[in-house]
């Protein structure tokens, strides 16, 4: 029944992420609206959208504290999903084990900004005014991913062989029995709904931001005159 859900979950993920970016990608944008100072040029727009993914550098003028947080966060994430990585190949490519020490930390370090900003939602006024109970869920569901993760590093463990079997068994489209660990069933189970609800949720900044039609514009409005298609449409 696992193996099963899973496709679905995969299905339903890269379905919805090129959905919602297809809607994105079709929209129609009759104003310039580059927030300033904006680039002039098309490799100057690349490196403010390259700025923007590595460097959060609009957070960062905004909420230096929030940007630590949020920073600290996304790197974090990123070094665990590398880490991950071991149970999707074989063998396991050098520069993936190499990543292993880093990736431990990361899983424990990943807590702190988790625990920030789900405070954040409760303590600031405004912040609580304008969070949604999906908002709460999300953060508690990789609260929950993290712990667990750690708790099976640790504390229970699981048989990594079977693990990795499982997986592997996913990906080449012969599922083999999952692992026999309720604390790894509820790991496993609760990264299913983060995939499955992230096309649909506030996580689609992830490719939303390469839309933001006040980041991937140039500031010539000046140079150029820009003229709006629909004002050829007589009502």
């Amino acid at each position: 029944m696992i193996n099963i859900l899973v496709y679905i979950v995969g299905a339903i993920f890269i379905l919805g992420f090129i959905y919602k970016t297809w809607i994105w990608g079709k929209s129609a944008v009759p104003l310039r609206i580059v927030g300033t100072p904006g680039p002039k040029t098309f490799p100057g727009v690349i490196l403010r959208i390259m700025g923007e993914v590595f460097l959060f550098k609009s957070l960062f003028r905004g909420n230096k504290l929030l940007w630590l947080g949020g920073w600290i966060f996304h790197i974090a994430f990123l070094f665990i999903i590398l880490r991950h990585l071991r149970y999707f190949f074989y063998p396991v490519p050098i520069w993936i084990i190499e990543l292993q020490i880093v990736g431990i930390y990361a899983g424990y370090i990943i807590l702190i900004p988790l625990v920030y900003l789900l405070l954040r939602r409760w303590v600031v006024d405004r912040n609580r005014y304008i969070s949604t109970p999906m908002d709460y869920i999300t953060l508690f569901l990789i609260i929950v991913i993290a712990f667990t993760g750690i708790l099976m590093k640790e504390y229970i463990r699981v048989d990594l062989v079977d693990v990795k079997a499982f997986i592997l068994g996913l990906l080449t489209l012969q599922p083999s029995i999952k692992p026999q660990s309720v604390l790894f069933l509820i790991h496993f189970l609760s990264v299913l709904l983060l995939i499955v609800y992230f096309p649909f949720s506030k996580l689609m900044h992830a490719g939303g931001i390469f839309f933001s039609p006040t980041r991937n514009q140039r500031d010539n409005a000046r140079e150029i005159r820009h003229v709006n298609h629909w004002n050829n449409i007589i009502n």
